[in-house]
């Protein structure tokens, strides 16, 4: 698999705005975009390299060139920084996503799109991407009841009006269990873009459909579409 590492350039103030119930405090607002900035690039890099419990709120003030009284008069805690984080990787895997026409699309191009905008998301912010897969493990399993709902009730949703409208038009057996087609067919992405992240999955891939195949993305990306279609098809 071709392993690419590219950090996609966002303005904070923009992914502020997005955040429904912000962890921040109104003077992180109010200070400069620079300075917003280097706070962020420095928070994601440590909790992607470290993890949440080993990383420390006053390493990242250090690194960010600010004091830790700074720090605390913009987030209550190491936690309200983290799931500003958390927030911030959301409304930017929300703007990945909005680019499918997933409900306009049949449900294979639709799952194609999908599967192609979480590679996308993947490469283009691999310490964010790091970050979602820290949350799946049990260390983090404390913010499960804050997080996980949010996080995936977006696509869960997403998938059930696809197949509802896939069943619709004839493309897919009536008989199908939206909610478990829905769960296995997310599986199937966040294996794909955890891949990208984690020398783990990757690993498990190469174990799974062989060396040769995961050096090349387009093969693994064709290879899951023609499974899906024979999982799903009516055809």
């Amino acid at each position: 698999m071709k392993k690419m590492r590219r950090k996609e350039q966002f303005k904070t103030e923009d992914t502020l705005a997005r955040q429904y119930k912000p962890h921040y405090k109104p003077t992180f607002k109010k200070t400069s975009e620079e300075r917003r900035q280097k706070v962020f690039e420095v928070a994601i890099s440590e909790f992607a390299a470290n993890g949440y419990n080993a990383t420390n709120i006053n390493v990242i003030a250090q690194k960010a060139g600010i004091s830790i009284g700074s720090m605390y008069s913009y987030f209550n805690s190491k936690e309200d920084l983290f799931l500003t984080i958390v927030d911030m990787g959301f409304s930017l895997l929300e703007t990945v996503l909005k680019e499918v026409n997933a409900e306009e699309d049949n449900i294979f191009d639709a799952f194609e799109g999908l599967l192609r905008a979480s590679q996308t998301y993947a490469l283009n912010y691999p310490e964010l991407n790091q970050i979602y897969l820290d949350l799946t493990t049990q260390g983090l399993s404390f913010m499960s009841e804050k997080l996980s709902h949010k996080l995936e009730s977006i696509t869960a949703e997403l998938y059930r009006k696809i197949i509802r409208k896939a069943k619709q038009e004839g493309l897919v057996c009536k008989e199908i269990d939206e909610g478990v087609a829905s769960f296995c067919l997310d599986n199937l992405i966040i294996m794909f873009q955890f891949s990208f992240t984690s020398d783990y999955y990757k690993k498990r891939m190469e174990i799974f459909i062989g060396n040769q195949t995961t050096k090349d993305d387009e093969d693994i990306i064709q290879g899951i579409m023609k499974f899906i279609k024979r999982a799903l098809s009516t055809r």
